[in-house]
């Protein structure tokens, strides 16, 4: 089973994530009382849509040999907060010699990305103390 152990000491809201051998912060903005050390929680979870839907993209392209420079793709999400429901919106970038019909499937693809699945999926979680 992965584990990622995320660790928060007096200091307020600076988080620590590590993850395997990788280490990242995560803070609230000073306008929230953080100090604006590293991405907020959202931002992680809008970052990883993000980097999952472009390495989707990029496999896809690269097993079928397209000719694709870059992907540049920009998370933003809209929350009611009566409703609780969660809307995201990506905005794709495609850099490189791609015709309108290849262009389409990488969009397609991207929304096949694991992280996307798991979003729009049934998601539980089960919280415990050790």
């Amino acid at each position: 089973m992965k584990t990622t152990i995320a660790t928060i000491g007096k200091q307020k809201y600076k988080t620590e994530i590590q993850a395997k051998n990788h280490i990242i912060i995560s803070d609230e903005p000073e306008e929230l009382g953080g100090g604006n050390f590293g991405f907020t929680p959202t931002e992680l979870l809008e970052s990883s849509l993000a980097a999952c839907t472009s390495m989707t993209i990029r496999m896809y392209a690269d097993k079928k040999e397209w000719n694709l420079d870059k992907v540049e793709v920009k998370i933003n999400f809209k929350r009611n907060i009566s409703t609780q429901q969660v809307t995201f919106k990506k905005e794709i970038t495609l850099f490189g010699n791609l015709n309108e019909e290849q262009k389409q499937k990488l969009l397609e693809m991207g929304s096949k990305c694991p992280i996307e699945r798991m979003i729009t999926g049934e998601i539980e979680v089960e919280s415990y103390l050790s």
